[in-house]
């Protein structure tokens, strides 16, 4: 069987950590406060010459290094963000025009902190599908340039990052094994941006009702991985790792207790870079990766939820 496989990962953060001390120097919080409420200490903020696009072609350079993959014989580049940097042409083509590709299929997939999920999901299906042998499959946001910094409530819980995937076509067992997607635009109003190119005409500024979506996401966050792994004739038993999105710490908790797995399974890294929203899965995968916990052969569940609402897992075999 013809399936999607990761053979290699990468990640960039912005040069610039900003800890909570430092914050709280600028805004109405302390440290105490955040890491009690978020597990948050720290974010990386883009600064100067660094878009969601520039970042998004080192991870994705980084990514193909470690596949052993030479960036010409890409096919297909999906790129997941809600903070491009411009309405049109996609950051995907940035992308593909900065790793020297002449030709190519290249997208952007907006679905917010689920983006990666849903590019991971459109990219292996074109896979399985013959459109395409290799794909870079990207999420990457600069949150930090939506953000209302007198709103101590957001402002304190988001960063900026990215994170690729390179998939390649095999034939066997290994790679995506399930995905399961959702959608429910009547929760529109308790996570978005107050403003839009046909609405505004600005960008606008992220607002949200943080204890409403805690609520949704845990619910929501178990189903959807039971789903995938019942999809994919598998049980929690058999989950060597979760990737779960990076949004606050307590979630992750609280999910993992839902679907009764130890919280040593559970990748964390939302002390180190706060949500980053579509890259926070593949920035915690890569992260994983690098440092010995994920290795092949290995069953491992990525799952997220965002505004929308959007949510989503997928469990794949490396």
């Amino acid at each position: 069987m013809r399936r999607a496989v990761i053979v290699g990962s990468g990640s960039a953060l912005p040069v610039r950590r900003v800890s909570n001390a430092e914050l709280a120097e600028t805004v109405d919080t302390s440290d105490e406060w955040i890491v009690e409420r978020t597990g948050i200490r720290f974010r990386h903020i883009a600064g100067e010459g660094e878009t969601t696009a520039s970042l998004a072609t080192d991870a994705a350079r980084r990514a193909l290094a470690a596949a052993g993959i030479d960036a010409s014989a890409v096919g297909l580049i999906v790129l997941a963000t809600s903070t491009p940097d411009q309405t049109f042409p996609s950051s995907a083509t940035k992308v593909q025009a900065a790793l020297g590709i002449d030709d190519c299929v290249a997208f952007d997939v907006q679905a917010v902190c689920s983006g990666f999920l849903y590019a991971l999901s459109v990219a292996e299906s074109m896979i399985r599908g013959g459109t395409a042998d290799t794909a870079l499959v990207i999420g990457a946001e600069t949150f930090s340039r939506i953000l209302d910094w007198e709103d101590r409530a957001t402002c304190v819980l988001f960063g900026d990052g990215a994170g690729a995937v390179v998939l390649r076509a095999e034939e066997g067992d290994r790679g995506v094994l399930s995905v399961s997607l959702h959608a429910d635009g009547r929760h529109n109003q308790l996570l978005y941006v107050d403003g839009g190119a046909s609405t505004t005409g600005t960008v606008g500024k992220l607002r949200m009702k943080g204890q409403e979506v805690f609520r949704h996401a845990v619910v929501n966050l178990a189903s959807v991985m039971r789903e995938a792994l019942e999809r994919a004739g598998l049980t929690s038993d058999d989950v060597d790792w979760v990737v779960p999105h990076q949004a606050n710490r307590r979630i992750l908790d609280a999910t993992a207790r839902k679907l009764g797995l130890p919280a040593e399974k559970v990748i964390v890294t939302v002390d180190m870079h706060a949500n980053t929203s579509a890259a926070s899965v593949p920035l915690a995968f890569d992260t994983a990766v690098r440092d010995g916990r994920i290795r092949p052969g290995q069953t491992v569940v990525l799952e997220a939820m965002g505004g929308g609402f959007t949510w989503g897992a997928a469990v794949v075999r490396l």
